[in-house]
């Protein structure tokens, strides 16, 4: 079942979501070579604690840490660690947290440093495709809407859309209804209704779209050690076809 928010409810994850978005602006900062995954995520949790949210990710599943770092060929789920960063690394930073009774859920791919010009390019592509899906996500527009837009702007660019993970409905739970894949012809699917809350996140690959989970359980990598990048926005769907409400804008 689609939960439809109302107006209140948008508010306050709407507050969630400055809480992630000047968590994202002070995480960029510090992003640089030689400091480790662990550091940030440690960051991150006193700044979430800091402004009265709890962190989404941590115990979710066990899952250890309160941020997924996910550099270079990892998709998404990076464990954080003793890892250091190093010039011409790509970082995917996905957070979420719960604010007020409601979650909110981010995504953002950092550089560190000069990155060569593959990676910039899936940079550029992963999110020029999140905001081609927000200008398909629409009040009477259908789900699958959101998913061909994706798709059709990264095969476009020469890149793989991976197929085995998705968006989905965020609010009073971290996943809700429905599922929202990053593929697939338009047309199908519900239709989208104002009030709507989704987190929409593109994952796409420079290589193969073919992904293997490592022993941890967690860590999603390419199957060819190809680059991967990863944005993530939470919206609500706005009356009357307007374009949505982007929640975790960022700065």
């Amino acid at each position: 079942m689609i939960i439809i928010k109302s107006e209140r409810e948008i508010a306050i994850m709407r507050e969630g979501g400055r809480i992630l978005n000047e968590l994202l602006l002070l995480l960029g900062e510090r992003i640089r070579a030689g400091i480790t995954t662990k550091e940030l995520d440690r960051f991150a949790e006193r700044f979430i604690k800091k402004n009265r949210a709890k962190p989404a990710f941590k115990g979710y599943g066990d899952f250890p840490a309160s941020i997924c770092t996910s550099v270079n060929e990892v998709i998404i789920h990076g464990i954080p660690g003793d890892y250091e960063l190093k010039e011409g690394d790509i970082i995917g930073i996905d957070v979420g947290i719960l604010y007020k009774g409601y979650f909110t859920d981010t995504a953002y791919t950092f550089s560190v440093g000069k990155i060569d010009a593959l990676k910039e390019k899936l940079i550029d592509a992963t999110k020029k495709s999140l905001y081609d899906a927000l200008n398909k996500t629409r009040d009477g527009n259908r789900l699958s809407d959101i998913s061909n837009a994706v798709q059709t702007c990264v095969e476009s660019c020469g890149f793989s859309v991976v197929r085995e993970f998705c968006g989905h409905g965020v609010g009073k739970k971290l996943h809700e209804d429905p599922q929202i894949v990053n593929y697939g012809p338009p047309g199908r699917g519900p239709i989208l209704k104002a009030g709507m809350t989704l987190a929409i996140e593109p994952m796409i690959n420079a290589g193969s779209p073919d992904v293997v989970i490592s022993k941890d359980g967690w860590t999603v990598v390419t199957k060819d050690d190809s680059p991967s990048a990863h944005f993530e926005h939470t919206i609500a769907i706005a009356p009357d076809g307007k374009e949505p409400i982007i929640i975790t804008e960022w700065d």
